[in-house]
C-alpha cells in the first residue's frame, strides 16, 4: 500500500494518486533531490510476488529507457525498494486524446493530421530502436497545452527480440484498436501498431471507433472479419486522401498496411494539398477477406491447431466408396427440392414492380409498407443528416423511391439523424477563441474581422463585438460566419475635463512616443495649472510621434491687499449730519 508522504528510495516522495492500469499504479511525486516533480510507476503488490510480471516491469523500463523522442514520454529511473518494483517517468500535464475526443467529437482535419504526425514519429523511432507499442490508444496520448503530443505507457510493449515475454498466445492491447492478427493470435509485429495507428486516426475524424460490440470478442471478430466503415460515404465532403492513409494502415492484410510508421508519417504530410482531395479510392493489391494467415506470425496453439486441421482433413479423404455415393444421391435430391421450393416461386418474384414512397414514415411503418409489397428490408440502414425529415423517420431508400425493380431486389432504408444545423446564438461579449473552437467543431467555417477601437470603450481583447448573422438564424456545416473583434488602440484622453495635470500629461506623452507643446496663458478665472484646451481630439488614435499642444493656466503673483486708511473726519460726518438733522 502506498501513500501519501511514503518516501520511494529515499527519493521520490508521494504527492497523489493519478492512475490505476492492469499491472501498475501510478502516483504523483516529487523528486527531493533535483526538485521536480515525477510520475512513479508501482507494480501492484499481487503481482510482484510473479516473476513473470517483474521480468516484464522492468523489461518496460529498460526498453522505455532507450527511447529519446519529444514525442515520448522519458523514463528517468528503475529499482526496487522494500519489494517495491518502480520506474520513474516525466510527469506531463495535460488531456488525454480520448477526453479531447469525448469534449469535441470530432477534430479538425488540421488537428488531425498535426496530431497523427507526431504519433508516427514517435512510433518509427520506437520501431527503430526494436520496441512495439502494442497498446496504441487515445488513452495512452497526452496533449499538451501548446500542442505537443506525448505517447505513454509502454507497458505492454515488448522488445522484437524478447523471447518469452512477447505473449503472443494472449490477445494483449485494447479490444477496439486491436489489428485481426493479434485477434487471431498471432504475435505483434511493427505492422500491428500501424493497424493501431489507423483505427485511431478514423476516431479522430469521425469522433467514434470504427467497431463496437455488446462483448470484446465480438469488437475482436469485427476487426478480423467486417470491412471499415466507409468515411467518405458518412461526409462527401471528406478528402479522399484522408480515407486513403486510413484505409491502407487498418487493412486488415499486414501485407496491404504501409512498411513502416515513418512511410505513414510521409503520406501524411501531403494529405491536405488540394490536388490529393479527389485522387482515386485505394485499391488493396491483396485480397482483405480470407488473406493467407501463413504470412502472420503465429503461437503455439495457432500451429497446433493448424496441425490437427491437417490430420482431419487427411481423415476426410478416408471416407469410404460407400459414403461418397450416398452421399451423391443426397445432394441430387437436395437440388431437386431447392428447384422445387424456392427456384419455381422466385420466377414469379422476379416480376418488377414500383418501390413505394416512404419517406416521413417510422422505421417500423416503412418496412411493413415494404414487405407487403413483397419487398426484403436489409437489417442495416443508412444514416443521413436532413433539414426537413425528422430524427429517426425514413429519408428515402436504396434503390430510390419511385423506382421499378424486381421484387428479390433487397430494399435498404436511409434513416434521418436529425438537422445537422445549429441555432445562432448571441455571441457577443463571449470569449473569441472559445466561440471559434466550438462553431469549427461543427464543421462552420469562421472568418475573423478585427474592428479598430479605442481603449476607452473598455473593449477587451478576444471579446465578440458583433456577428454578421443574426441569433436565432440556423447554420451548419460549410456555412460561414464572420465574427468582428476588437483591435484596441491608444486613444487620446480628455484633459480638459478629467482632471488631468501639466505633469501627468508630461508623462502620458513620454509613454506613448508624443511631443508636448505647452503653452502658457493668463486667466483670472481659473486656477493656476488648469489645462483649457488640447488640439488632439478625445478618443483619437495615438500614434508615434504625434505634437499635443495644450493650454495651461498660469497666472502672474499679485500684490496683497492693502486696508484701507482710517479717516476720523469721514467718520465723524454722518454724525454730525445726523445732529444737525
Amino acid at each position: 500500500m502506498v501513500n501519501k508522504g511514503d518516501m520511494i528510495n529515499d527519493r521520490y516522495q508521494i504527492i497523489r494518486s493519478i492512475g490505476e492500469g492492469g499491472m501498475a499504479n501510478v502516483y504523483l511525486a516529487e523528486d527531493t533531490i533535483l526538485n521536480r516533480r515525477v510520475a512513479v510507476k508501482i507494480l501492484r503488490g499481487d503481482l510482484a510476488s510473479d516473476e513473470k510480471f517483474v521480468r516484464r516491469f522492468q523489461r518496460e523500463a529498460i526498453s522505455a529507457s532507450s527511447l529519446n523522442d519529444p514525442n515520448i514520454v522519458e523514463v528517468y529511473d528503475v529499482g526496487e525498494d522494500d519489494g517495491k518494483y518502480f520506474i520513474v517517468m516525466e510527469y506531463v500535464e495535460g488531456k488525454t486524446l480520448k477526453q479531447l475526443i469525448k469534449k469535441r467529437g470530432s477534430l479538425t482535419l488540421p488537428e488531425v493530421i498535426d496530431i497523427m504526425l507526431q504519433l508516427t514519429k514517435a512510433i518509427a523511432h520506437a520501431h527503430e530502436s526494436y520496441i512495439i507499442h502494442r497498446d496504441i490508444k487515445p488513452q495512452n496520448v497526452i496533449i499538451l497545452e501548446d500542442g505537443t503530443v506525448k505517447i505513454m505507457d509502454f507497458g505492454i510493449a515488448v522488445a522484437l527480440n524478447s523471447g518469452d515475454l512477447t505473449q503472443t498466445n494472449s490477445v494483449m492491447g485494447t479490444v477496439y484498436y486491436i489489428p485481426p492478427e493479434q485477434a487471431n493470435g498471432g504475435a505483434a509485429t511493427i505492422k500491428s501498431d500501424i493497424y493501431s495507428l489507423g483505427i485511431l486516426m478514423y476516431e479522430l475524424v469521425t469522433g467514434h471507433v470504427p467497431f463496437k460490440g455488446d462483448s470484446p470478442v465480438e469488437v475482436a471478430l469485427k476487426h478480423m472479419k467486417e470491412p471499415l466503415p466507409s468515411i467518405c460515404e458518412y461526409d462527401p465532403d471528406m478528402p479522399q486522401s484522408i480515407e486513403n492513409i486510413i484505409l491502407r494502415a487498418a487493412a486488415k492484410n499486414p501485407k496491404n498496411r504501409y512498411d513502416s510508421a515513418m512511410e505513414m508519417h510521409d503520406d501524411l504530410k501531403t494529405a491536405l494539398d488540394p490536388e490529393r482531395f479527389n485522387e482515386p479510392k485505394i485499391k488493396y493489391a491483396y485480397p482483405e477477406t480470407n488473406f493467407d494467415n501463413d504470412d502472420l506470425p503465429k503461437s503455439k496453439e495457432s500451429r497446433t491447431s493448424r496441425r490437427e486441421g491437417e490430420e482431419e482433413k487427411k481423415k476426410d479423404k478416408k471416407m469410404n466408396k460407400a459414403m461418397i455415393i450416398i452421399g451423391s444421391i443426397i445432394a441430387v435430391l437436395v437440388i431437386a427440392l431447392i428447384i422445387i421450393f424456392f427456384v419455381v416461386p422466385n420466377l414469379a418474384s422476379n416480376k418488377e414492380i414500383e418501390i413505394p414512397d416512404v419517406a416521413g414514415m417510422t422505421i417500423s411503418k416503412a418496412e411493413r409498407t415494404l414487405e407487403d409489397e413483397g419487398f426484403t428490408v436489409a437489417n442495416k440502414t443508412k444514416k443521413e443528416n436532413s433539414d426537413d425529415v425528422k430524427k429517426n423517420r425514413v429519408i428515402g431508400t436504396t434503390p430510390d423511391i419511385g423506382r421499378t425493380v424486381k421484387k428479390s431486389t433487397k430494399i435498404t432504408l436511409i434513416i434521418s439523424k436529425g438537422t445537422d444545423k445549429i441555432k445562432v446564438k448571441d455571441y457577443t461579449g463571449e470569449n473569441y477563441y472559445d466561440i471559434k473552437a466550438q462553431l469549427e467543431a461543427k464543421g462552420i467555417k469562421v472568418i475573423t474581422e478585427p474592428k479598430r477601437v479605442p481603449n476607452t470603450d473598455n473593449a477587451k481583447e478576444g471579446t465578440i463585438l458583433e456577428q454578421d448573422i443574426e441569433p436565432g438564424e440556423k447554420i451548419g456545416k460549410g456555412d460561414t460566419i464572420t465574427l468582428t473583434i476588437p483591435e484596441v488602440y491608444t486613444s487620446y484622453p480628455n484633459f480638459v475635463e478629467g482632471g488631468y495635470s501639466e505633469t501627468s500629461v508630461r508623462q502620458f506623452c513620454e509613454e506613448n512616443g508624443v511631443t508636448l507643446n505647452v503653452t502658457y496663458v493668463v486667466d483670472p478665472t481659473s486656477e493656476n495649472g488648469t489645462i483649457i484646451s488640447q488640439n488632439k481630439q478625445y478618443g483619437g488614435e495615438v500614434k508615434k510621434g504625434d505634437i499635443l499642444n495644450i493650454r495651461v493656466v498660469k497666472n502672474e503673483a499679485q500684490p496683497p491687499e492693502e486696508p484701507e486708511p482710517e479717516n476720523n473726519d469721514q467718520a465723524q460726518t454722518p454724525t454730525e449730519s445726523t445732529e444737525n438733522q
